[in-house]
């Protein structure tokens, strides 16, 4: 048995341990069992000690998010920008990606804007993916978003394309769904730490039941 399986047992110290067991000579087989078991308990103790340094990291960027909303909040465009990402970003944990869709050009307008502005994305971080349906799918579309977002097309992820059950395209001006996505843990948890402290600041709580 490892040090580390004998004191479960033992209530002593390791040092203990080591003066007592100093002379005790092991089988190959033994000494290949301590191997693995020393290596499994290492590579346990990496990985709590890395997940309590995230979990460290991420309770200390949102709280300097909080901190930054004081300076923010009576800006116009951070508020707009934040509510309309608590509305239609991404809000997945376990992806910790930032990510805004809408079909709608003059709100992808307005969110490159607060990313740019407010986030301040760097250019070569933003990836844009579309979504579109097959009777609205045509060359230019591709250029078209390109074109509004002012994001060059080697940026783009491979455009999304939905069968339809209509028989005709309704509405000629829909150029599908465009989604803009910043892959950066660091910001989403900061964005999060925005929406923390603004409902914080207001009381408002979700008191309801899942």
């Amino acid at each position: 048995m490892s040090y580390s399986e004998i004191i479960k047992k033992v209530k002593v110290s390791k040092s203990s341990l080591s003066l007592w067991l100093r002379d005790v000579k092991l089988t190959i087989k033994q000494k290949k069992r301590l191997y693995v078991t020393l290596k499994q308990e290492n590579a346990y103790k990496l990985a709590k000690m890395n997940q309590e340094n995230k979990v460290k990291k991420i309770k200390k960027i949102i709280a300097q998010a909080d901190k930054e909303l004081k300076n923010l909040i009576n800006n116009p465009l951070f508020l707009a920008g934040l509510m309309l990402y608590c509305a239609e970003g991404d809000k997945s944990d376990e992806r910790e990606a930032v990510k805004f869709s809408n079909s709608d050009p003059i709100m992808i307008k307005f969110m490159m804007k607060w990313f740019r502005e407010i986030c301040k994305v760097p250019e070569e971080k933003f990836r844009i993916a579309l979504h579109i349906h097959e009777l609205h799918c045509r060359k230019d579309i591709e250029s078209y978003w390109s074109k509004l977002a002012n994001i060059p097309l080697n940026q783009f992820h491979k455009t999304q394309i939905k069968p339809t059950s209509l028989g005709q395209r309704k509405n000629i001006l829909y150029n599908g769904t465009c989604s803009i996505c910043v892959h950066n843990k660091d910001l989403y948890r900061r964005i999060k730490g925005w929406k923390i402290g603004f409902f914080k600041k207001y009381k408002i709580e979700n008191d309801l039941s899942p």
